[in-house]
């Protein structure tokens, strides 16, 4: 007979699906003390390169967490693209602007599952741990708590928590027994097959796609593995066995020396478009796939997850009403815009017979912000170029007691942070004084004009960067009262 336990003592966070959003989710709640379970219905971490691109603001977020060394260590960032057309033509891409505000520029490869591992590391590293095997049953809710159960074996065990997030992805139970809709549509004609394959006669210096009328077919190596992702469009159903992979491929690519073999995962994408309508009920939160599925044209689906988690993880640690109301007023359109983007990529995709390879300030998630939220507020005219609700650009060369800086250096963390470009005050808050001698750990001096240029700050202006890395404040009178206001 299975045996029912009931957990004593009320658990802050229970977080349903251990992808890269619940793991980004946990390692943000476990640096700032708060407690959480991470549960993962599957027996084990999941295999599959899945989806491989890191954008530039995403590797950001990893640098605050404290794990980009070793994603950058298992990826490969800017990997050139070789397309290759029916009459031999090569053509490649894409290329990206080296800028003092963004310390990562490009996109990484790297297969989702070591993404997973890492944060796994991380988490470990933080005193927290996957519960795998563990899956959710049931839930209710009251005005105070949420009532759980999950199932382990033939084991059941009741939790109470005072919130629950899902993160387990497009088809999770959250969402579902949330009674939240999932608004959008299903195109079964539109498949593709992606597959994790050894590859022999084919370099690993760059992602080949070849395009042919009949549509196109990619071998990108997966970095830190002897692996390439297979990837090709398919009009309907068709075996995944490794015969049909060599079949597409011969047939799209008119190469007849590139073998294929010992493939290790596959799996078929299927278009399926679509946006919960509600990112919250109650004392219930989406995030990730659980909230929001689209094409992988553009490479966003995993990164609008992640931020989700950077977005909700330091306001659940808070707790207050008013700032968690924002998560879904803050996340939603961002969500929104990207199911417009990727479908338009897909529409493109179509059209050329090939993934498009262009990347801009869209597609690298740079260009995310939250003008406009309740948390996003200056003095500063409609005209200027950073407001609040901006990300927060990044400044290298800034001189401190101990040597040089980058703004990101000294920010990193997942604190709230003040710099201060007027005269110098007591603050309860993390704060950097620009000066022009640094002579306090508190002081910075701008040597490189960096700093400077990127947030055009008067004589008094201070800015105030929120803990996920945007402006929640610019005040250039220097009004001192907006940031404790802000900060109650």
């Amino acid at each position: 007979m299975p045996s029912t336990n009931l957990s004593t003592p009320d658990l802050p966070v229970l977080i349903v699906g251990a992808g890269p959003t619940g793991l980004t989710l946990a390692c943000e709640l476990a640096r700032r003390g708060v407690g959480f379970r991470l549960v993962e219905a599957a027996p084990g971490p999941r295999p599959g390169s899945r989806g491989k691109g890191l954008q530039p603001r995403s590797l950001e977020v990893f640098d605050d967490l404290g794990v980009i060394d070793r994603i950058l260590a298992n990826g490969r960032s800017a990997m050139p693209i070789l397309l290759i057309d029916p009459d031999g033509r090569t053509s490649g891409g894409p290329t990206y602007e080296e800028r003092p505000d963004v310390p990562y520029p490009a996109s990484v490869i790297t297969p989702q599952w070591r993404v997973e591992e890492t944060l796994g590391l991380r988490l470990a590293e933080l005193g927290g741990t996957v519960e795998f095997g563990a899956a959710l049953e049931s839930f209710d809710q009251s005005a105070d708590a949420v009532t759980a159960v999950l199932r382990t074996g033939d084991q059941t065990e009741t939790v109470r928590a005072q919130w629950l997030v899902g993160c387990d992805g497009g088809r999770g139970v959250v969402r579902k027994q949330a009674g939240i809709a999932f608004e959008g549509e299903t195109d079964e004609r539109i498949r593709m097959i992606v597959a994790d394959v050894a590859v022999d006669g084919l370099d690993r210096g760059a992602w080949h796609m070849w395009r042919c009328q009949e549509g196109f077919v990619s071998l990108c190596p997966l970095p830190s593995t002897g692996l390439f992702q297979y990837q090709a469009p398919i009009g309907g159903e068709t075996g995944l066995d490794l015969a049909t992979l060599q079949t597409i491929f011969d047939r799209r690519s008119g190469r007849t020396d590139i073998r294929l073999h010992d493939p290790e995962w596959t799996s078929v994408w299927r278009s399926n478009t679509r946006l919960a309508e509600r990112y919250r009920v109650g004392r219930v939160f989406l995030a990730g796939d659980a909230a929001h599925v689209h094409s992988p044209a553009g490479g966003q689906g995993v990164n609008t997850g992640i931020q989700d988690a950077h977005n909700l993880g330091w306001k659940l640690a808070a707790g207050t009403p008013e700032l968690l109301d924002t998560y879904e007023s803050e996340r939603r359109p961002i969500a929104a815009g990207v199911l417009r983007l990727s479908a338009a990529r897909l529409a493109e995709a179509a059209e050329q017979k090939s993934i498009p390879i262009r990347s801009d300030r869209d597609t690298t998630q740079l260009s995310v912000n939250y003008r406009g939220s309740v948390l996003s507020r200056d003095d500063r005219g409609e005209s200027a170029q950073l407001r609040a609700g901006d990300r927060a650009p990044d400044a290298p060369g800034l001189t401190t007691t101990t040597g040089e800086r980058r703004l990101f250096d000294l920010t990193r963390g997942g604190q709230f942070t003040l710099v201060n470009f007027g005269p110098r005050f007591d603050s309860s808050v993390r704060t950097f004084h620009v000066v022009a001698e640094p002579a306090a750990d508190d002081e910075i001096a701008d040597s490189s004009g960096h700093l400077a240029r990127a947030y055009s700050p008067a004589d008094r202006t201070l800015v105030l960067l929120r803990p996920d890395g945007y402006i929640g404040l610019i005040s250039d009178a220097g009004d001192l009262s907006a940031v404790r206001e802000y900060l109650l």
